[in-house]
């Protein structure tokens, strides 16, 4: 039996074909970036919480990848709330087609 491997996009939710791709793979970055920020910062749950002002169980499931019920606002507010500054950028796409633009997220 022959397989054939498909190389992936680098967005899991795109190559799913879902819907809002690009939005999904920034929130699910940014849940990546609170899990890494409460690591380094070694707090439990329950201090993470209390920071970002939800609570243990939220963080819990956050942290577990279930994070739909979670607007990206509200992501980046748990990145500001865990001591990390959020810079928005607009910029022109490089090519000259007049397609919807795309997002991206950068750490630094």
């Amino acid at each position: 039996m022959k397989q054939t491997i498909t190389r992936g996009s680098g967005n899991i939710f795109a190559d799913l074909g879902l819907p809002n791709a690009d939005e999904h793979m920034l929130k699910a970055r940014l849940v990546m970036c609170v899990d890494k920020m409460i690591q380094q910062a070694g707090l439990t749950q329950r201090a993470a919480a209390k920071r970002m002002g939800i609570s243990q169980p939220d963080v819990s499931n956050l942290l577990r990848g279930r994070f739909e019920g979670f607007s990206l606002e509200r992501l980046l507010g748990f990145v500001r709330a865990l001591g990390s500054d959020v810079e928005i950028k607009v910029k022109r796409r490089r090519d000259d087609e007049h397609g919807k633009g795309r997002l991206s997220l950068m750490t630094g």
